[in-house]
């Protein structure tokens, strides 16, 4: 068999399940959840009675996606079914293993099933990075049940996953860890014996619990190793100690912390999700939520030009005719963003953000190009009336080009009585003014 059949998740023969964790593991590695019972913060999925955790305990696992942030739990979900199943389990990572290495496990599980009629369990770690060539090789061997598949993703699946996988599996969706499910985590590690942190001797307040817990945006990975640097940094030998036990102090988590761990990817779902809470704020007249947002992005990283380019979007597009002004206000918040960069940019955008929540909102400049572009993409393409045309030789002149044009500036109210839409068009709407629109100088209603 493959070398990829000689272990499993923990890089060990079944029979060595459960055995002890190096002293030198990270603390989220020695607290990972052994049982289901011990998993904090998911019971919309793992409850009692809940499909997840009957399929689990009953190992009869079917095709599975999880989704969720990091932190979360995918990664412990798939060792306690690998604790429970009799299926052959074995692990594969997405960043490590080409469409080679896919084929060659494939061909190892149908020689396993043909000769002991085990299935095997394949959990792959980061199934988004997979191309669709590879996610395709694993399809046949889903269909004719000789693999069950458990993938794990931050991203979100439907646009990740092709869709004959995600027609075969059922996704369980992983929430982030509420504040109090953290501060769970974090106490049963501070008095864990064994695995924890309780040979420190560091007493730690849940007001301080509550500030790591804010800091890790729901990621319990991030909270305990937090933790961890926290309370070796306060069991120095030279701290002042009661009882055989120090305190933390809140100077001594804000040497750990040092910068708060937000969760942000740029290329990935929570971008998105962050960009699109950002335009919704400002859309709704919201400026506190808009900064928010807005804050949010820029605090973890995000490119301070790509929230100005959304910035002169939403002038044009929500605010647009209401307040025509708002296109020059984020026009130059783009462009002092170009000139001073990062960290001072952070204030033009802010007052854009704000000028914008606070002006009214129009979308009929919006309204009016979409409808025109159907017309455009699907009419007939009707030729330019001979009017309207450029005539710049004697030729084009004599053809009757530019004959009839009437110039808006000859006549004394700025617009002339001249048909400039293709006949068939002629009587057609594409601007349709909202009640809140400046009034434009143009032809005047009639």
């Amino acid at each position: 068999m493959s070398d990829l059949f000689s272990g499993n998740l923990f890089g060990e023969e079944p029979a060595a399940r459960g055995s002890k964790i190096p002293d030198d593991a990270p603390l989220a590695e020695k607290m990972r959840p052994q049982t289901l019972d011990e998993v904090v913060g998911q019971e919309k999925i793992l409850g009692p009675g809940k499909l997840l955790r009957r399929l689990v305990e009953e190992d009869r696992m079917t095709s599975v996606i999880l989704w969720g942030p990091p932190g979360t739990g995918k990664t412990t979900l798939a060792r306690i079914i690998a604790l429970h199943t009799s299926a052959h389990f074995i692990p594969f990572s997405a960043v490590m293993s080409g469409i080679k290495e896919i084929k060659a496990v494939m061909v190892d599980a149908e020689r396993l099933r043909r000769a002991t009629l085990r299935r095997t369990v394949l959990f792959v770690d980061e199934i988004h990075r997979f191309n669709k060539a590879q996610q395709d090789a694993f399809l046949p061997y889903v269909e004719n049940g000789t693999i069950i598949l458990i993938g794990a993703t931050t991203e979100n699946p439907s646009f990740e996953v092709i869709s004959a996988l995600m027609s075969r599996s059922k996704v369980f969706v992983l929430q982030p860890l509420s504040i109090e499910s953290l501060v769970e985590i974090m106490r049963r590690a501070l008095n864990n014996t064994e695995r924890g942190l309780a040979r420190y001797n560091v007493d730690v307040s849940d007001d301080l619990l509550v500030t790591i817990a804010n800091y890790s945006a729901g990621d319990a990975r991030a909270a305990l190793n937090t933790l961890e640097l926290a309370v070796t940094s306060s069991a120095k030998p030279e701290k002042e100690r009661a009882n055989n036990r120090v305190v933390m102090t809140a100077a001594d988590l804000q040497e750990a912390l040092q910068r708060a761990m937000l969760r942000y990817d740029k290329g990935g779902d929570e971008h998105y999700n962050l960009i699109s809470a950002f335009i919704k704020s400002v859309r709704n007249s919201d400026p506190d939520a808009a900064v928010y947002w807005m804050a949010r992005m820029l605090e973890s990283g995000e490119d301070p030009m790509y929230v100005a380019r959304r910035i002169v979007i939403i002038a044009a597009e929500d605010v647009g005719m209401a307040d025509p002004q708002a296109l020059p206000v984020a026009t130059a918040a783009m462009q002092a963003t170009h000139l001073i960069g990062y960290p001072e940019c952070v204030f033009p955008l802010t007052e854009a953000a704000i000028y914008l929540s606070l002006a009214p909102k129009s979308n009929s400049s919006k309204a009016a190009y979409l409808t025109a572009s159907v017309d455009a993409r699907e009419s007939e393409q009707e030729p330019v009336p001979l009017h309207l045309r450029n005539a710049p030789t004697g030729l084009m002149k004599g053809l009757g080009y530019g004959e009839g044009y009437k110039n808006a500036h000859s006549y004394d109210e700025g617009h002339a009585d001249m048909q400039c839409l293709p006949d068939r068009l002629k009587d057609r709407k594409y601007y349709v003014p909202s009640p809140r629109d400046q009034k434009p100088a143009g032809k005047p209603d009639k």
